[in-house]
């Protein structure tokens, strides 16, 4: 995947940043890792402007949260009112959410746009939360830049040698997938104590 990846973005340039960043941004788990640091190392060869790999990233996963975001508060709702039965998700763990964005959904989204993982799926809670949408794009831009702009000078600065970053970075990225993981475990299994206790009061 990493070589694919990697050869897209020779082969295509600023295009291919941000097609991929969108797409990342917008849940399909495309890891910026191996996306902004090869961008960087162009623009240390010349053949990418540094600012440009920046920005058309950062745009690009405002533009890939917002999808993700609008299909979480169109979708969200009336899926779990429909199905959530079968997954033991109901209204009351839709209120849940919805009290969680409303208080802290600017450093949870601004937050989660800087960890591995927990930034490609932030969107669809916060859509579903209905956080609101001009909160929610601004903490994304202001999350993704500094993101971005550190891959990019990373790939700048590796130069020649930009693919230890990969190594690097590789296993911070799994343990950043496991705790996300455990997180949903830890609130899909809070939300339903929660309204066991309710039920039985």
């Amino acid at each position: 995947m990493s070589d694919a990846l990697t050869s897209f973005v020779e082969h295509y340039g600023l295009i291919a940043v941000f097609v991929l960043s969108v797409l990342e941004s917008a849940c399909i788990p495309i890891p910026s890792e191996l996306v902004i640091p090869p961008a960087g190392f162009m623009a240390y060869q010349g053949s990418l402007s540094f600012w440009a790999v920046v920005v058309a990233a950062t745009l690009a996963n405002v533009v890939g949260s917002w999808i993700a975001y609008a299909i979480g508060r169109r979708g969200g709702r009336p899926l779990i009112q429909r199905y959530g039965r079968y997954v033991w998700l109901n209204e009351k763990h839709l209120d849940r959410a919805e009290d969680w964005f409303a208080r802290y959904g600017e450093v949870t989204v601004f937050v989660a746009r800087l960890l591995p993982a927990f930034r490609t799926f932030i969107s669809l809670p916060a859509g579903i939360g209905e956080m609101p949408l001009g909160r929610f794009l601004l903490y994304s831009l202001l999350g993704s830049l500094p993101w971005n702009l550190a891959l990019a000078v990373a790939g700048y600065e590796l130069g020649a040698h930009w693919n230890m970053l990969e190594q690097y970075l590789k296993p911070v990225s799994y343990a950043a997938a496991g705790a996300l993981a455990l997180v949903l475990i830890w609130f899909w299994f809070g939300t339903r104590r929660v309204v066991r206790d309710r039920d039985e009061s």
